[in-house]
Parts: structure tokens; C-alpha cells; sequence
């Protein structure tokens, strides 16, 4: 076996060669007003060989290789245990989620701004993670253009704010409709798509946005983006210094506080609270609704949920609208949040963690979205020595989890119904 997968090996670590000669062995350096190529040093090429090393004994040992890795998914404790009783399950679920909600409402108080706004991105991403665990855990529709949604959102509320003069709260809503509305019209081509097909198709849709808000300078910007995207108010009160629109006061100055920056910090940390918490409740109702059963139905069996009167057309919208529409919640608050947004943050690579926030924390499931989306925002910003190997580090996790534990972090639990002897 070792003999066959040789040439293959080989082929392998060429290629490996190939690809990371040009990446890693080559940089531009500025002489002066001129750009020259320069080789790398000899660390790089001395990394370079080791990866190709690597790939060659990989391959070549793949199959015992592989055969000992699946043994190491026997090693989790939790791989075999018993599933708790669902009514335990879901009274433990509401507890940790007060518990949870309430220290999220009185930890920022006694933090640092960074980690405010740190906390702040975690919200957008659990936002964001809850609506495409709808299409792609629930519905199980591989979107890979999410992030498009998210961008109609954000550039909503930028747009909105900047020629029309309208106000967070107002486009608020406006944003998220528009990005159902975008959910919905990207759902007809899609309608006959499975698979793969599906996938290639999500994420041309998502290129598309991209390449729309970098090429219509004429209202988007360009690649320059929109600046100037003002805060949210509350009640007509600015969080800023001085008040920037007329008719309005500012927070503490109406208090007769000091001047603190982090009031604006901590303010928008709530607001995205609240509209996680809000996302997080609708959807979890809607799993428990028709609608929701539908979902599940679509995903397990397409064919028998048509056989059983369900409309393929119908549940499918359902799940792109409601997925992009709180996708539109999380582009606002990300636009309110940044002050400006170019299309550069709205790239393949976003929508590509938040399906890895999706897969890892469990395909359909609430908390373990929730729990994989605090690790994969707060974890690189707790190793920024390591900022350079962030994706390296971030694929081997994902490779390391797939095998360790493939259901994800905290997998969905279904509930079972269990008919009496002779019933």
C-alpha cells in the first residue's frame, strides 16, 4: 500500500513546492521609488521544505494514518453518553441562558473598552451564526454566500444615513427587511439546487455584492467605503462630546456626568445584547413551529417532506428570508459600530467563519453556535503574537475537531416520542 500511494505522495509535495515557492519565497520590497523582488530568508525555505516533507509522508502513510485518527474520537468521555431527558435538558438550557444573559448585562461595567468592544463583535458574529444556522443546521442549505446579507444590511444603514439623514433605530429595520428581501431573491434561482450546485451558486451571489459595492462608486464609494456612519441615540441623547445634530442633547451633559468614551461603547454593546437575545428567542420559537418541523423535514429527506404535502419552494424562502434578515440586524450594528465600511469587510473568508462557527458549534443548535462563535472571535485576539499562523492555527483546530468530535461542540438534541406497549 505504501508503494501505490508513493507517486502520489510525491506529486503532492511538488505541488506543495510549487504553490508556497511563489507565496512565501518571494516578497516586493521598496528600493527608494522603485519595487523590487526580493527571495526569502532562509527560515521561510527551511519551513517550506519541512510543510513539503510533511505532505510527502502524509500521503504516503495516509492509510494507517487515517486508521489510527479514527480511534482517537473513542478517546472523548462524552462520546458515549447518555442524552439527558428532554425536559431536564431544556430546563438546564433556560437556566444557563438567564445566567448567561444576566452577567452579559453587568460584566461590561467592570471591563475595559477594549473588551467591551470585543464582546460587542461577539454579539455580530452570534447574530450572524444564528441566521445561517437556520439555512445551512436547520434547512440544511449550504449558503456560502452569507455574508452578502450581511453587507446589504451594513451598507443600508451607511447609505441611508449618509443621503437621507436617517437615524440608527429607523434603518434599523429597513436594513434587515432589505437583506430578507435579498434573502428571498436569491432563494428562486436556488430553488432546484442541491449540494454542491447550490453552494457554487450562494457564493457567486455573494462575489456579486462584492464586486457591485466595489465597482458603483458612484453611490457606494467604491473601494474609499462610506465613513462618517453615526452612532445610535437614545432618546435623542449622543453618547459623543459635542452633539452633532441639531435638537438633540448629549448623555452627560442630560446626567450631569463627566464625559466618559466608554458610554457610546457600552451602549452599543447592549443594543447588539438585545438584538441577539431577540434573534436567539424568535429563532428558537420558529424551531418549535411548523415552520421549524419543516425546516428539519427539507433537510433529513427532501423527497419524502414533499411526499408529505410540504411545499419545497415555500420552506426553502422561509429559510433564506429569516436567515438574511438577521443577518441585516448584525450589518447594521456592524456599520453603527465601525463608523465606516468599505467592501473589503465583506469578503468570501466572513462568510467562510461563520460556517465554521455554524459546523463547529453543532449543525442546528443554538448554544453550541453561541459557544463557537465566542471561541473563534475572542481566541485570535487572545494570541496576537501568533497573528501570522491565525488561519494555519485555525484550520488544524478544525481538522482536530472534525475528528475529535464531528457533531460539533454541543450537537442539536431532537426530541423522541416513545409509543406504550400495545399503544
Amino acid at each position: 500500500m505504501v508503494a501505490h500511494n508513493f507517486r502520489h505522495a510525491l506529486f503532492c509535495a511538488v505541488i506543495t513546492l510549487i504553490i508556497a515557492w511563489p507565496i512565501m519565497g518571494l516578497k516586493l520590497t521598496a528600493v527608494g521609488t522603485n519595487i523590487t523582488v526580493a527571495g526569502a530568508d532562509s527560515f521561510t525555505w527551511i519551513a517550506v521544505a519541512v510543510a513539503a516533507a510533511i505532505v510527502f509522508a502524509f500521503q504516503l502513510f495516509r492509510d494507517h494514518i487515517m486508521g489510527n485518527l479514527s480511534g482517537v474520537a473513542a478517546l472523548n468521555p462524552l462520546a458515549n453518553r447518555e442524552p439527558l431527558p428532554d425536559e431536564k435538558r431544556l430546563r438546564l438550557e433556560n437556566i444557563g441562558l438567564v445566567l448567561l444573559i444576566a452577567i452579559a448585562l453587568i460584566w461590561p461595567f467592570f471591563v475595559s473598552r477594549g473588551a467591551v468592544d470585543l464582546a460587542t463583535l461577539v454579539l455580530i458574529y452570534i447574530m450572524l451564526a444564528l441566521g445561517l444556522n437556520v439555512v445551512v443546521g436547520l434547512a440544511g442549505l449550504l449558503d456560502l454566500g452569507y455574508v452578502a446579507s450581511y453587507a446589504v444590511g451594513a451598507y443600508t444603514f451607511a447609505l441611508l444615513s449618509n443621503y437621507w439623514g436617517i437615524s440608527f433605530w429607523m434603518a434599523l429595520p429597513i436594513g434587515a427587511l432589505l437583506a430578507a428581501l435579498f434573502g428571498l431573491v436569491l432563494g428562486f434561482p436556488v430553488l432546484r439546487l442541491r449540494g454542491d450546485y447550490l453552494a457554487i451558486v450562494t457564493l457567486g451571489f455573494g462575489e456579486i455584492i462584492r464586486i457591485l459595492l466595489n465597482n458603483w462608486t458612484s453611490v457606494t464609494g467604491g473601494p474609499n467605503g462610506i465613513g462618517g456612519i453615526p452612532d445610535p441615540t437614545l432618546f435623542g441623547m449622543e453618547f459623543g462630546r459635542r452633539v452633532k445634530e441639531e435638537g438633540n442633547t448629549s448623555f452627560h451633559e442630560t446626567f450631569g456626568i463627566a464625559y466618559a468614551s466608554e458610554h457610546k461603547v457600552i451602549f452599543l454593546y447592549l443594543i447588539a445584547l438585545v438584538l441577539a437575545v431577540i434573534t436567539a428567542f424568535v429563532i428558537r420559537r420558529l424551531m418549535r413551529m411548523p415552520v421549524g418541523r419543516s425546516w428539519e423535514a427539507l433537510r433529513e429527506d427532501e423527497i419524502a417532506a414533499r411526499s408529505l404535502g410540504l411545499s419545497r419552494t415555500g420552506v426553502k424562502l422561509s429559510a433564506f428570508t429569516i436567515g438574511a434578515f438577521f443577518a441585516g440586524f448584525a450589518g447594521t450594528v456592524f456599520a453603527s459600530k465601525q463608523g465606516f465600511i468599505s467592501p473589503e469587510s465583506f469578503v468570501f473568508l466572513e462568510s467562510a467563519i461563520i460556517l465554521a462557527i455554524v459546523v463547529l458549534g453543532g449543525m442546528g443548535s443554538q448554544i453550541g453556535v453561541i459557544l463557537a462563535a465566542i471561541a473563534v472571535t475572542i481566541l485570535p485576539e487572545l494570541a496576537r503574537e501568533f497573528s501570522e499562523y491565525r488561519m494555519l492555527i485555525f484550520g488544524a483546530a478544525m481538522v482536530l475537531m472534525m475528528v475529535w468530535r464531528p457533531q460539533g461542540l454541543m450537537p442539536m438534541r431532537r426530541r423522541h416520542i416513545k409509543l406504550k406497549a400495545g399503544a
